[in-house]
């Protein structure tokens, strides 16, 4: 592996290790990741697909969520309407309905396609309400947070070239001006 792949995997851990800390993520949770290879790379999203990329990229998050205990959720690209790609054992946990397609580079996207081949079962479905939430390079997962999602600031802003924000999510706050907030 080259020092930057192995700078990129680095980054990608430390980025996923520091946010499902600080976001207090609990074992079981969806954690959902949109990755744009092509932005990693420096170039435009969806201008340059990159397996190898995803990989390393995919590496560093999965072994983070796996320390965590928590499903990792791998967003595809626009093409495949932003499907995802997770355990089948995480769709039936939390009641998901299983769809037919399969990731491929150009068609969900290099990061959703690793992950389909690096999970045990995996399936694809339309949508999830996930706790926690990773965004390399601006792929849009807010439809897949629960409500209310709030920002997590994390030291690595950016993973390779890309630009990477993070949400959480709480409980909300209901009740007016009377209620009373634990």
């Amino acid at each position: 592996m080259t020092e930057e792949m192995t700078r990129i995997a680095e980054e990608a851990y430390l980025a996923a290790k520091e946010l499902l800390d600080k976001a207090a993520a609990k074992e079981g949770q969806l954690f959902v990741v949109g990755c744009s290879t092509s932005e990693v790379a420096g170039a435009g999203i969806g201008t340059f697909s990159s397996p190898e990329l995803a990989e390393v990229v995919f590496g560093g998050i999965y072994q983070a969520a796996q320390e965590a205990g928590v499903y990792l959720v791998a967003q595809c690209c626009e093409h495949l309407n932003r499907a995802l790609i997770l355990e089948e054992e995480a769709a039936e946990r939390y009641g998901y309905d299983v769809v037919n397609v399969v990731p491929q580079p150009k068609a969900g996207g290099s990061f959703a396609t690793t992950a389909y081949k690096a999970f045990e079962n995996p399936v694809a479905v339309e949508h999830v309400k996930a706790h926690v939430g990773m965004d390399i390079g601006d792929t849009l997962i807010g439809m897949h947070m629960k409500d209310v999602a709030v920002p997590v600031r994390i030291r690595i802003g950016e993973i390779g070239d890309a630009h990477v924000v993070c949400a959480r999510v709480r409980p909300k706050f209901i009740g007016g001006s009377r209620a009373i907030y634990s």
